[in-house]
């Protein structure tokens, strides 16, 4: 019965070895979509590995989870997996990573419900500060122009989203820099960037000390940006697009010597004026399979005594 402790060693593995390739590799920032699913596969991966554990370890503590997963199997591939040479640690560790399962899941409610009161809350500043006409109804795509001193911009979504400008930012953003940074926020809420920065920050809040957790949020933070300033570049160009990033910008002190929490944007807007050449299409396309293979490992590896024992 040693197949749940190999997925949780190959769990470990793939959390340890796949953060450390993606971080020595070239080429996220010059495809950060395939990035974006890479990282997703190597945690789908990690999570994987973890629950099918579970499921094995449980399978051998107890007889009821036994008949239920193992129900349509013939009696040679359960013999295969010597459920019932289990040692007393089967019980502890079905018991530990089903809780740490349960845990994750309220980590992401909590995630989403945080969010949608936040954002019911701006909703509600909003319509204090901009009202409907009479007779006006919410419009999909509406955007709003707020008064205000300070150039701010942010996408609002929901069952009506809405693209939020201030003033100001108008003031700064000339020509179709306007037009760039609307691309940018509709690039966020088309590929749903939201639902991705929710999972991120509810795995690493929950598990603080597990480093693959937190690589992923940060990651995923900074992927959808650079996602979503490629999605402006290609419709407006990246000379227009890095201009709206540094008239937005420009006085939130980012491009000064001390570090803030817009630290990425002098980045980006040397990624758009100094561009590298994109990966060609058949390397992407080799990335995106080998990036899906990761979560199928695991499940190989728990089927390995199953097809042994049918071949």
């Amino acid at each position: 019965m040693m197949v749940p402790v190999a997925l949780l060693l190959l769990g470990a593995l793939t959390a340890v070895v796949a953060p450390r390739l993606l971080a020595r590799a070239d080429w996220p920032d010059r495809e950060p979509v395939v990035a974006l699913w890479a990282w997703q596969c190597v945690v789908a991966a990690v999570l994987l590995c973890c629950a099918l554990s579970m499921t094995l370890s449980a399978a051998a503590a107890w007889q009821a989870v036994r008949g239920h997963v193992f129900a349509p199997a013939p009696r040679a591939v359960v013999d295969a997996y010597a459920l019932g040479a289990a040692g007393p640690w089967a019980a502890p560790t079905a018991v530990l990573l089903a809780s740490a399962g349960a845990w994750s899941v309220a980590m992401l409610v909590r995630e989403v419900v945080g969010a949608r009161t936040r954002r019911r809350r701006r909703r509600a500043e909003l319509l204090l500060r901009s009202p409907l006409l009479p007779g006006e109804e919410p419009t999909v795509g509406r955007l709003v122009v707020l008064e205000g001193e300070r150039p701010d911009a942010w996408w609002l979504p929901g069952t009506a989203p809405r693209l939020v400008v201030t003033t100001a930012a108008l003031r700064r953003l000339k020509g179709r820099q306007s037009d760039a940074l609307l691309a940018h926020e509709q690039g966020h809420a088309r590929a749903r960037h939201d639902w991705l920065l929710y999972c991120s920050s509810a795995l690493a809040d929950g598990f603080p000390r597990v480093a693959v957790f937190a690589a992923f949020r940060d990651e995923m933070h900074r992927l959808v940006e650079l996602a979503a300033d490629d999605t402006a570049s290609r419709r407006f160009g990246r000379l227009t697009t890095a201009l709206a990033l540094v008239g937005l910008n420009e006085e939130r002190g980012v491009f000064g010597p001390c570090p803030t929490p817009h630290a990425q944007v002098p980045q980006r807007v040397h990624r758009l004026l100094a561009p590298a050449h994109r990966l060609p299409a058949p390397h992407r396309l080799r990335l995106t399979a080998a990036a899906a293979l990761v979560p199928v490992i695991p499940v190989l590896v728990a089927l390995v005594p199953a097809l042994r024992a049918l071949g």
